[in-house]
């Protein structure tokens, strides 16, 4: 299935909510052609385990070695932007998922649910629903997944507090 172009982050997409581009270090994530290069298939949902503006400085931190294509945050759904979709974000801890996934951080902790709020959910379900729509990609939970979903995983984000009926609800709204 071809799959289309895609704009400048700093030029909102069409069916997007609005983001903002915070670029992460380009030693944080890998140039690439996607989708020509790599099929992208799955969208994988992530905890930060720390504040955006901490997480923001690991993603801008050259030495970190870590990256996602979105974060939003708690009290008001704001979306950042850290890598492009065409580039891969080292975010799965799986190479082969890296390459075929957008990473979608939430802002919190996977122990304290009171960060899982009405914004956080309905901005995120949003944007989901869009890469979804952009890429093909099913509005499922095989192929809307947790990070602890991911094969080979250690992390157990985003935890027994996310609420995946309401999400993928919200998801399939778009």
């Amino acid at each position: 299935m071809a799959q289309p172009a895609l704009p400048d982050p700093a030029t909102p997409a069409a069916g997007y909510p609005t983001t903002h581009w915070i670029p992460a270090s380009g030693a944080n994530y890998t140039v690439s052609g996607r989708p020509d290069a790599y099929p992208v298939r799955f969208v994988v949902v992530h905890v930060t385990q720390e504040t955006f503006p901490d997480a923001m400085k690991i993603f801008q931190n050259p030495r970190s070695k870590v990256s996602a294509h979105y974060m939003v945050a708690s009290a008001d759904g704001y979306i950042g932007q850290f890598v492009r979709e065409k580039d891969i974000a080292w975010h799965a801890g799986n190479w082969d998922y890296n390459t075929r996934s957008i990473g979608i951080e939430h802002e919190g902790w996977t122990d304290r649910p009171e960060y899982f709020t009405d914004a956080l959910y309905r901005s995120s379900a949003r944007l989901a629903a869009a890469v979804c729509a952009r890429y093909g990609i099913p509005r499922t939970r095989a192929h809307v997944i947790g990070h602890n979903e991911v094969p080979g995983a250690t992390h157990t984000d985003p935890g027994p507090y996310w609420d995946w009926t309401r999400y993928m609800e919200l998801v399939a709204d778009g």
